[in-house]
């Protein structure tokens, strides 16, 4: 009797608590639903507004309304669509169906659908109210209210109230039969598991020694925790760092897995026959800078031109090899191009043409229509490729930089539901400076059957889309940055593109930055204590190295107190060495060198070491460590990794980085000391000032530098054109089912 009477203690209370909350939730429930179905519905009218702006302005001006009328019928073959009105922009009622209610006005819709339930009763049933406006290219035509029936949600919220009955009664019974059970068997073991279960022990891990009656009802709570703590971090959304955990989520989540396909001219690792054997190297090259580690996080294919001298030795049957080097994280199919088809394709029209005339480097672009049928032919290979290596009909192709500008549209016939992601990593000029390209008009057409086409700054984008207004008949929507040409919209915008942050377990093996200068120095034969500052480019007229020396001498002239005090490392990798332009350019930066080095010789040797070889990764972080100032003088450069490099390699918040205006990277990083290098003044003042800034002043400007960097790394560069192919995508397929209804 004792014990039924604390049965009879528990239960009452735990009905009634069951009761009152059973109350308060079947309300708040059906409030829910009717909140979370009017906003889908007014995502739903917004969609069909979009899809019938252009027919209902084509059907406007006829003056009986037939057009207008047909189209509304068409569209009332919704089940879920009761009746339409179109409004002027006066907000007077231009045309509606017949179940439109008399009453209804335009005012008063618009009023209802302000409010957070926009419901309206017809013949005794709920109706959603929305107001839409038609937007078409001569602009705003008024607005469209759509009544949608709402008679399916009391429906559902019927279902759901006795779910929810059924779902707290049974959970009421399963807590009264455990509290007999309990209450039975032992009231002491029932208290102690009871307060073991409230300390959550059973909640952490299953419940042990002490009242296992409980454990079922353990295990349920642990599993509705579990769904809970995975709904609260969907919730949350993704971390804000970006990393290849989170880029390899965003392909599961937007893509479902799909296949990942990069194509470049340059491959990520290069083969080549050594004294000891074959040995892999990565290239001098931004580009693999940054899309190697998005390759690794997405374990696609990357297609690219086969250019070592052992590359054919290490290609399976396919021509394809695993990468990078003993880890297997992606495949490289390699293409294999004659010596014609590399001078007409790659130094001919990309190099000799199109690198020049998008520089704006004052060098004159060379057009010949024999290098133009080499790129023309290369980009189809290269896109043939693409289809061979593709698993599906859409996959995701990544096409790299200015000698594919022809590959998206040859991808688009071939692959009409892929999703292209074009990337165009130097500038974009201004339409009259494109206008001297001859085959301007073919580049365009081949580029706009991309999806998304980046680049690094919005400027560069605004001179793209003025470019196709210049030279095709193509629909721009400026305020969305899309262009519409052939049936296919591609989305212009910008991402600046950026570098691996260094991991923990990489910056473990960096030497103290002591060490490092102590090594270099010793390397190079500098005498201790001198002030060091490093350049690392490409041998290239557009990386600014004349400038650059030029403002070491002027710098030396207007503050001799740095002679045999200052060196100047520049690294400068061989380049395109078979065009005359890059071998001239050459000799000219050795004659200056030379010049500058025997005016200002010193006991310490000479003022400017000019290594013209390839470092590796290694060699060259090393450096960046080793120096107190690094120079990036750019002419013109889309963004110029050099100087993220370097920020990257600064944990120790020491060093200035001198940075040309010119460059992308100069709107990202304006903590650094921004110069104009054509002024050689301005930059040997700026060498001068970053020579003798104080330490506070460096560790302040770097730290701001170090977290923008990190921040704004490679994985975000390409998170971010992949989330927006995602919902391009997704927005292309509910366009192409509401056609495909509207048509049936």
């Amino acid at each position: 009797m004792k014990s039924f009477r604390l049965q009879l203690r528990f239960l009452v209370p735990l009905v009634l608590i069951l009761a009152v909350a059973a109350y308060l939730a079947l309300p708040l429930m059906d409030r829910l639903n009717l909140r979370w179905f009017a906003r889908d519905l007014n995502m739903r009218g917004a969609l069909v507004t979009n899809a019938l702006s252009e027919s209902i302005a084509d059907a406007l001006p006829e003056p009986r309304g037939r057009k207008l009328q047909a189209l509304f019928n068409r569209a009332l073959q919704d089940e879920r669509l009761v009746a339409i009105g179109l409004c002027s922009t006066q907000g007077k009622l231009v045309r509606t169906t017949p179940n439109f209610p008399k009453d209804l006005s335009c005012a008063r819709a618009e009023q209802i659908a302000a409010e957070p339930d926009p419901l309206l009763r017809i013949g005794g049933g709920p109706v959603h109210v929305g107001v839409h406006p038609v937007n078409a290219e001569a602009g705003r035509m008024g607005d469209l209210v759509l009544l949608q029936d709402l008679s399916f949600i009391e429906r559902r919220s019927q279902d759901t109230r006795q779910y929810l009955i059924i779902l707290i009664g049974s959970l009421g019974a399963v807590i009264a039969l455990a509290t007999v059970i309990v209450a039975q068997l032992s009231w002491r073991g029932w208290v102690s598991g009871t307060r073991a279960l409230l300390r959550g022990e059973g909640l952490i891990r299953p419940l042990s020694g002490t009242a296992p009656e409980l454990a079922p009802l353990a295990a349920d709570l642990r599993a509705r925790l579990r769904e809970l703590e995975d709904e609260y971090r969907r919730s949350q959304g993704p971390e804000a760092d970006w990393n290849p955990e989170r880029l390899q989520s965003l392909l599961r989540t937007q893509f479902s897995g799909d296949q990942v396909i990069v194509v470049s001219n340059r491959e990520p690792y290069i083969h080549e026959r050594s004294g000891t054997g074959i040995v892999a190297r990565r290239p001098a090259s931004g580009l693999v800078t940054a899309v190697e580690p998005v390759m690794r996080a997405c374990s696609g294919t990357w297609i690219a031109h086969g250019s070592g001298s052992a590359d054919r030795d290490v290609v399976d049957s396919h021509d394809r090899v695993a990468l990078p080097p003993g880890h297997s994280e992606y495949l490289l199919r390699r293409l294999w191009l004659t010596a014609e088809e590399e001078k007409g394709y790659y130094f001919g029209f990309a190099n000799e043409g199109m690198w020049p005339l998008c520089h704006v480097a004052h060098v004159r672009p060379v057009f010949r229509e024999s290098d133009w049928e080499c790129y023309r032919a290369v980009n189809r290979r290269f896109a043939d490729a693409v289809v061979q290596e593709a698993r599906s009909e859409d996959p995701v192709v990544l096409v790299q930089d200015y000698h594919f500008a022809l590959l998206p549209a040859m991808v688009r016939e071939k692959l009409p539901r892929a999703t292209i992601l074009t990337f165009w990593h130097i500038p974009w000029p201004n339409p009259e400076s494109f206008g001297i390209c001859p085959w301007r008009r073919e580049i365009l057409q081949g580029m706009l059957g991309s999806t998304i086409l980046g680049f690094h700054t919005r400027f560069h984008c605004k001179n793209f889309i003025e470019t196709v207004d210049r030279y095709l008949e193509a629909r721009i929507e400026h305020e969305h940055s899309t262009i519409s040409f052939q049936g296919v919209s591609t989305f212009v915008e910008s991402y600046p593109i950026s570098i691996e942050w260094p991991t923990e377990s990489e910056t473990r093996h960096w030497l103290p930055v002591a060490e490092s200068r102590r090594r270099v120095f010793e390397r190079l034969h500098i005498p201790p204590g001198q002030r060091l500052a490093v350049g690392v480019d490409r041998f290239d007229y557009t990386k600014g190295i004349l400038e650059r020396v030029h403002a070491v001498e002027r710098m030396l002239e207007k503050y001799p107190e740095w002679v045999g005090r200052f060196t100047l490392v520049q690294v400068a990798a061989p380049s395109r060495g078979e065009l005359e332009e890059y071998r001239a350019f050459r000799e000219r930066i050795t004659q200056v060198t030379e010049r500058i080095n025997q005016r200002f010789s010193a006991p310490g040797g000479p003022v400017i070491r000019l290594l013209v070889e390839h470092y590796d990764h290694e060699a060259v972080n090393e450096l960046y460590r080793a120096a107190d100032v690094c120079l990036v003088t750019s002419l013109h450069d889309g963004m110029n990794l050099v100087c993220k490099e370097f920020v990257a390699a600064r944990d120790d918040e020491r060093g200035v980085l001198i940075l040309s205006r010119f460059a992308g990277a100069a709107r990202e990083l304006p903590e650094a000391l921004i110069v104009n290098p054509y002024h050689v003044e301005e930059t040997a003042d700026a060498l001068h000032r970053a020579l003798t800034m104080p330490e506070a002043e460096q560790r302040e400007r770097m730290a701001s530098l170090r977290t923008t960097v990190r921040e704004f790394n490679v994985y975000r560069w390409a998170g971010r054109m992949l989330a927006d192919a995602g919902r391009w995508r997704l927005r292309e397929r509910i366009a192409a089912r509401v056609q495909r209804h509207q048509t049936s």
